[in-house]
């Protein structure tokens, strides 16, 4: 009698046999792709040898044959699969994500092997994650560890993504934000403008235009001067990408994430001056200070924090410039789509919600910015 037909992804009947080393347990299995194979495992005694052969069949009927990634593979091996498959991200995602890997994933999951992942080993790690740095850094790396899983599961390593039923990661409580008054503007720029220290480092003309234009200060930095128009009857200037820093090429100048980030801005008539002042030249319009290489937005928000300090305004950062231009938009009466469009914000409810230092109602901001000059 013909033996029977295994469906794929079966086996057939188990037998034991002695062998040299102890038991031999073996058996036929009919692989994903259609072809019947011999599969064994030996042990010391008979019932470790079936076994053996048990746990070998389990995983070979959840990967198959050929698979990449499997019950058996590492975290270390599927972390990097899944790094060199990821298309469509921002440089600055992707190094986010490398960082992620790099110190909160392989270290501590990196010996791991896919099919001992569980949801309560990775919920006790990001739990940790999360006492150590924060739940803003927990949240991507859970992010990271799901698409890692995904991509287990698309291989048939995992049956179902163990980052679903993980804990909630709590949001970090957001301080309220701090918008400048038009006097302490005034009175920043004017400190910036007697520091010898801060004169050094080119922060007053910086400022002085981030404050015009509420870019982000990696924006501001990625500024050239072919983004500049001096000669059109409104000065303006083309917001394009901002500067980062990428492991293993140094600073570049990024596309923004989404199109809303790509915009012109109508420049206050004091801001054209500076710039008039300042150039035109070539290059970034406000480079690094001995060079005119692109400045590092990480340098220049440090410098900045050194001279917040020293005016005597401890906590208040870069961005208060972004939160001062929103702010006074709002109180101008400007509708958040225009404030919007101002920073970049595909959405007028992050600018409202994050952005505005008052809620008092709720572009035209370079005449509204003329009060600054």
């Amino acid at each position: 009698m013909a033996r029977p037909h295994l469906e794929l992804g079966t086996h057939g009947r188990v037998r034991v046999y002695p062998d040299p080393a102890g038991y031999r347990a073996v058996c036929l299995y009919r692989d994903w792709d259609g072809v019947t194979r011999q599969v064994q495992r030996q042990a010391k005694s008979k019932g470790a040898a079936e076994r053996a052969l048990a746990v070998a069949l389990r995983d070979r009927g959840r990967s198959g044959t050929g698979q990449e990634i499997t019950p058996d593979t590492k975290i270390a091996v599927l972390a990097e699969k899944w790094f060199s498959e990821l298309e469509g991200k921002s440089p600055s995602t992707m190094q986010a994500y490398r960082d992620r890997l790099d110190r909160q994933v392989l270290p501590a999951l990196g010996s791991v092997r896919v099919r001992e992942v569980s949801v309560g080993l990775l919920d006790r790690h990001l739990a940790a994650v999360r006492a150590s740095h924060g739940p803003a850094l927990a949240k991507m790396t859970k992010s990271v560890i799901s698409g890692m899983c995904g991509l287990a599961c698309r291989h048939d390593a995992l049956k179902a993504n163990p980052c679903r039923d993980v804990a909630r990661i709590p949001s970090q409580t957001r301080r309220a934000p701090r918008a400048l008054t038009a006097d302490e503007v005034r009175s920043v720029r004017a400190w910036l403008s007697e520091n010898a220290t801060a004169r050094e480092r080119d922060l007053p003309d910086l400022v002085a235009f981030m404050v015009a234009t509420g870019l982000r200060i990696g924006e501001a930095c990625a500024v050239s001067w072919s983004d500049v128009d001096l000669d059109a009857g409104t000065v303006t200037v083309t917001v394009t990408g901002t500067v980062l820093r990428v492991k293993g090429q140094g600073l570049v100048v990024s596309r923004p994430k989404s199109a809303a980030g790509e915009r012109v801005l109508e420049l206050p008539s004091w801001c054209a001056a500076l710039l008039r002042r300042r150039g035109p030249s070539s290059g970034p319009v406000f480079p690094a200070p001995r060079s005119r290489k692109l400045r590092d937005p990480n340098n220049t928000r440090r410098a900045l924090r050194e001279a917040f300090l020293a005016m005597g305004m401890p906590g208040v950062t870069s961005h208060a410039f972004r939160k001062t231009v929103a702010t006074l938009m709002d109180e101008a009466g400007l509708s958040a789509r225009s404030a919007a469009d101002q920073l970049g914000h595909a959405k007028p409810s992050v600018t409202q919600d994050v952005y505005y230092g008052r809620r008092r109602r709720a572009t035209g901001a370079a005449q509204v910015l003329e009060q600054l000059g």
